[in-house]
């Protein structure tokens, strides 16, 4: 019987082993997607308690609490004591076998803290005590955490209004780590609450400098905040989409779309679908022309459950993988984009596993030899960043393009402790090659072109692609 989470985890052959402890988890970290707090790094954030930096905001545990039968209030309520919401997320834990939240935890322990106990009630109270104890020291502070796990890069999803200004604190503190800005335009397109639309819209105006009455004040907006973006070391974008858009539209039309909807009329659906195909094809255009990376993360069905979302809000755990017939508009929204020689360097993501195969196909449609991989099929994600996830979108990727030219992992995570997660797709990553070659489908000849691809995914390839 092998011992829970030592050395060789998910390591299951000698192969494996040697890829993983002498090539994956030397490299650096390139996190080129996640949710951090930049307010956070620019103050170098010292954390209060191990509920604080563990169960604040993550709700992957709040779902597995829930579900447990644990009351709201040990999850995001007011009235309860960190020890009291660590004590709650301590009971869950053993309910949660199979479950990635498991291995997540005990990973975290141990990179983190040097824990190598099994948390449970019995181990709760010494564990938070140890954590809180080292959490006080400064080298486990935000940028120390940072330090702790190599990390090189990191790059926040920020909304165009954003100020950048803890982004500017980093870099001006000389702190050695990239902290860069993302451009995540959503709320820019987001036209189902003439309202909400008004209001952002106002927010923009401001925030550029721009006077906005009509559409082409918008996008001029639009463009001095993406252009200030760019001077801040920005180099991609990221869109969260229910799924692609690539309705048939005019100029005339949008701008009329836009003047309904600014001037509080409700949109029917067809014009709400015009206006979004309009918007994608615009902010795909400014990232062609910056050379930037342009990301897709599409297929999540948001805040389902009403009454909790009016009294939490979004992103707090009822959120699921959604059902959607995409694959003709990315494919007509990507052509449109390569029709024009505007379709610049691109990362597709699904959350519905069901897509793989179509998302692997849809890589060789647009691929033009002008950058190795330029289309790319991102990491499993969400519900699908877990062990066999990674697995199922890996296996696509390889059978149906280059695995080789893979960028590899992100953490998608407001957590400090997150980083793990590389860790985790790496020794996955080093399992599955490890098997190949244990198997007689990879030459074991040719070990030392299966030692750089590992580096590779891990590292090189994110380097190289977005040029950071």
């Amino acid at each position: 019987m092998k011992k829970f989470m030592d050395e060789n985890f998910l390591l299951q052959t000698e192969t494996a082993q040697k890829l993983y402890h002498k090539h994956a988890a030397k490299m650096p970290i390139i996190d080129y997607h996640c949710h951090l707090i930049p307010k956070m790094v620019a103050d170098d954030y010292q954390f209060k308690s191990l509920t604080e930096i563990w169960l604040g905001g993550d709700h992957y545990k709040w779902r597995a609490m829930r579900t447990n039968g644990i009351d709201e209030r040990f999850c995001t309520g007011k009235d309860t004591t960190d020890w009291e919401k660590f004590e709650k997320w301590a009971e869950t834990v053993p309910y949660t076998f199979r479950n990635p939240l498991y291995h997540w935890t005990h990973l975290e322990l141990k990179t983190a803290f040097g824990i190598d106990k099994i948390l449970n009630p019995k181990t709760a109270r010494e564990i938070y005590e140890e954590c809180n104890d080292k959490l006080k020291q400064p080298e486990y502070s935000a940028r120390g955490m940072m330090r702790r796990y190599h990390v090189e890069v990191v790059c926040t999803t920020d909304d165009p209004i954003d100020s950048l200004e803890y982004h500017i604190k980093t870099r001006k503190s000389g702190f050695e780590i990239k902290m860069l800005p993302a451009w995540r335009p959503d709320k820019a397109m987001a036209v189902e609450v003439p309202t909400d639309f008004r209001a952002y819209i106002e927010k923009l105006a401001e925030a550029s400098g721009v006077t906005i009455s009509s559409f082409e004040d918008m996008i001029e907006a639009l463009r001095k905040r993406h252009d200030f973006f760019a001077e801040q070391g920005c180099k991609l974008s990221d869109h969260g989409i229910e799924e692609f858009y690539a309705e048939d539209y005019t100029e005339t039309e949008i701008k009329a779309i836009f003047n309904k909807v600014y001037g509080g009329t409700e949109l029917k659906k067809e014009e709400i679908l015009k206006f979004k195909s309009a918007m994608l094809v615009i902010f795909a255009e400014m990232d062609w022309e910056k050379g930037w990376a342009q990301q897709y993360h599409y297929g999540a069905i948001r805040n389902n459950n009403t009454k909790m979302f009016e009294l939490l809000g979004p992103d707090t755990g009822f959120d699921s993988i959604g059902e959607f017939t995409t694959a003709k508009a990315m494919a007509r929204f990507l052509d449109r984009l390569n029709s024009e020689g505007k379709l610049t360097k691109t990362i597709l993501y699904n959350l519905n596993p069901s897509a793989n195969e179509v998302i692997a196909t849809m890589l060789g449609n647009f691929q033009d030899g002008t950058t190795p991989g330029k289309i790319q099929f991102g990491s499993g994600w969400w519900f699908l960043d877990q062990k066999n996830g990674m697995e199922k979108q890996m296996n696509a990727l390889s059978l149906l393009g280059l695995l080789s030219r893979f960028v590899g992992m992100l953490t998608d995570s407001r957590s400090f402790l997150s980083y793990p997660r590389h860790e985790y797709f790496r020794r996955t990553l080093c399992n599955l090659l490890g098997n190949d070659v244990e198997n007689g489908e990879i030459p074991a000849s040719e070990i030392g072109r299966l030692n750089q691809m590992v580096e590779d995914i891990s590292y090189n390839n994110a380097k190289n692609y977005f040029q950071f």
